[in-house]
Order: structure tokens, then sequence, then C-alpha cells
């Protein structure tokens, strides 16, 4: 039972971070590319294409330009 609840209490916090992500995308936008630009230059860039790809999939919910996009019933 302890694995239901957390599980609940996950999609819970995912869907409260997408609702932020929507009402606040240039906000989301800004604290990302700062998060991206901080782990890529402690891996050395390592990970440049999976945390492009993380950076890529926000801006598929905020917008790249900080305005909403497409919501996943558009898809």
């Amino acid at each position: 039972m302890p694995l239901m609840r957390r599980l609940t209490m996950l999609a819970g916090a995912a869907g409260a971070a997408r609702a932020y992500a929507k009402k606040n995308p240039e906000k989301v936008n800004q604290y990302v590319g700062k998060a991206a630009k901080f782990v890529d230059d402690r891996t050395k860039g390592k990970y440049h294409d999976r945390i492009a790809g993380a950076v890529r999939k926000v801006n598929s919910v905020t917008g790249p330009d900080g305005r909403p996009g497409p919501g996943p019933a558009a898809r």
C-alpha cells in the first residue's frame, strides 16, 4: 500500500508542475534554461543531447518563446 500512496503523490506533483508550467511559461523556460546550462557545464557536455531533449520536452508544454504551446490534445 505505501507504493500506491507514493505513486498517487507523484502523480499529483506532476499535475501541479504541469499546471504551473502552463500558467507561468516565461519563468519555467528561464529556470529550465539555467538548470540545463548548469548540468551541461557540470557534465562537460557529456549528456548534452539528453539535456537538450528534456528542454525540448518542456518547451512543448510551455512554448519555446514563453507562450503556451499546443496541448496534448492538439497532437
